[in-house]
């Protein structure tokens, strides 16, 4: 039986696809690696190995839906929130996040008090996405961006109980304490991180369309040309100003930075994570300054808008980096993803002295023991008694350190079905007389929804 089945094609046909298999890897690996013969077979490869993403994605996800973000797994045998060591805080967490039972994303508004959501966002995604018309940049909003696919990222909780925010690469939008929209600006690409500055606008990174002179001087097709955008309460555009060009004009890189990059295979050579600003002067920077968090590059970058200037270009013992705060007049906090590096087991949270330019690690020991790691996405909040919160946005865990590096709590974004949905980006907020009138809201709030 064995040497029927055995027969000489079934052999020809299995050596065949051994070999097939063996020049398929060949061609995705070499084509990553910025190959450049035979560039017509390129789009034909990677759409082949495309193929299997969607199936491994209803697998996750559990659901026949290919689009549903899939379930978190390493964290399956934590429980949703543990306490420590009792604390009462008052600050809340604003914290957006993937709730699978639901299958849509919503931002939880948690009293740290006891950890109770005593607010709960939740827009009409659809109603959104209909009254997009650039076309142009997002003809596909509706399947990327649709509600169970959408991401609050990063939600910036103002004044009135309103919310700015937006998923990564797609619009922003402002809804209202009822979660009613008000309004969306779809002019540009916005990525996910979104921070306040002094004068109550938003800075939040983007994607310059059309993009820089220097990107449309050497022509490069899809190259990400990076930008700082600032908009103000009503989402108008105040300020947009690209990466590429700040770094060029600096003397950073090469006028030809963009087709370099192109060259060697590198479409996205920056890749804008964080946007910083500085609220006070201080004898290391000036009010307005903002700090960039380049995770390409891995580098902090320290840009003074109002004069086009580069003041510092920061690197160090960190790879890939994301958040990047001001903790102190001469220190700033970064959240090292730590990829690449030797010692790369686990993710860390720095803090660079600029007064004797040297960096130290911040309950690393605790981090470590925790086996705390985001590959991607990820931040740090030191709040005001130098305790320390972060977010391990891949795996949908938050950890409260107190400021003796003692674990206070934990929280693992479990729905009622147990089921584990990533964050994306919370944050704490500290300030009494915004907590006082938030809280008076939702005790006399009239929300229809």
């Amino acid at each position: 039986m064995f040497k029927k089945f055995f027969s000489y094609p079934v052999f020809l046909v299995l050596f065949l696809s051994f070999i097939g298999s063996l020049l398929f890897g060949f061609s995705i690996k070499y084509y990553s690696s910025g190959g450049k013969k035979l560039l017509h077979l390129k789009d034909i490869v990677f759409f082949l190995a495309d193929i299997p993403k969607p199936v491994i994605q209803m697998i996750r996800s559990k659901s026949l839906n290919p689009n549903k973000p899939h379930i978190r797994a390493r964290l399956k045998d934590k429980k949703r929130f543990e306490q420590f060591i009792e604390n009462k805080r008052n600050a809340l967490l604003v914290l957006p996040r993937y709730d699978h039972s639901f299958s849509r994303s919503v931002v939880d508004i948690i009293d740290l008090n006891d950890f109770e959501v005593i607010h709960t966002y939740k827009h009409d995604i659809n109603e959104m996405n209909n009254q997009v018309t650039n076309t142009k940049e997002f003809l596909r909003i509706k399947i990327d961006d649709s509600p169970i696919r959408f991401e609050y990222a990063h939600p910036v909780l103002l004044e009135d109980g309103s919310i700015i925010s937006g998923k990564h690469y797609s619009i922003r939008f402002k809804i209202d304490f009822c979660s009613n929209l008000q309004w969306i600006n779809d002019e540009e690409k916005f990525h996910h991180s979104k921070m306040l500055d002094h004068e109550g606008n938003i800075w939040v990174g983007g994607n310059m369309n059309p993009n820089s002179q220097y990107v449309k001087k050497y022509a490069i097709k899809n190259f990400v040309d990076d930008s700082i955008i600032k908009i103000n309460n009503d989402g108008k555009i105040l300020f947009n100003k690209s990466v590429t060009e700040i770094l060029i004009e600096n003397n950073i890189v090469a006028d030809n930075f963009a087709l370099t990059r192109s060259l060697s295979g590198e479409k996205d050579p920056i890749h804008l994570n964080d946007i910083e600003p500085a609220f006070t002067d201080t004898e290391y920077w000036k009010q307005g300054d903002l700090f960039l968090s380049i995770r390409n590059q891995s580098a902090i970058i320290h840009y003074r808008p109002n004069t086009n200037r580069v003041i510092n270009y920061i690197t160090g013992p960190f790879a890939r980096q994301h958040d990047v705060d001001i903790i102190s007049d001469k220190e700033i906090s970064i959240f090292n993803n730590n990829n690449f590096f030797v010692d790369n087991d686990y993710s860390e949270v720095l803090i660079y002295n600029f007064e004797t330019k040297t960096f130290r690690k911040l309950f690393n020991d605790q981090l470590k023991k925790e086996n705390f790691k985001t590959e991607t996405q990820g931040l740090s909040h030191i709040l005001k008694d130098g305790s320390l919160m972060v977010e391990e946005t891949n795996h949908g865990r938050i950890i409260l350190f107190n400021n003796k590096g003692e674990k206070e709590w934990e929280f693992v974004n479990k729905d009622k079905n147990g089921d584990i949905g990533h964050l994306t980006w919370s944050r704490v907020i500290e300030d009494e007389l915004f907590i006082e009138n938030f809280k008076l809201m939702v005790k006399n709030k009239q929300c229809l929804n």
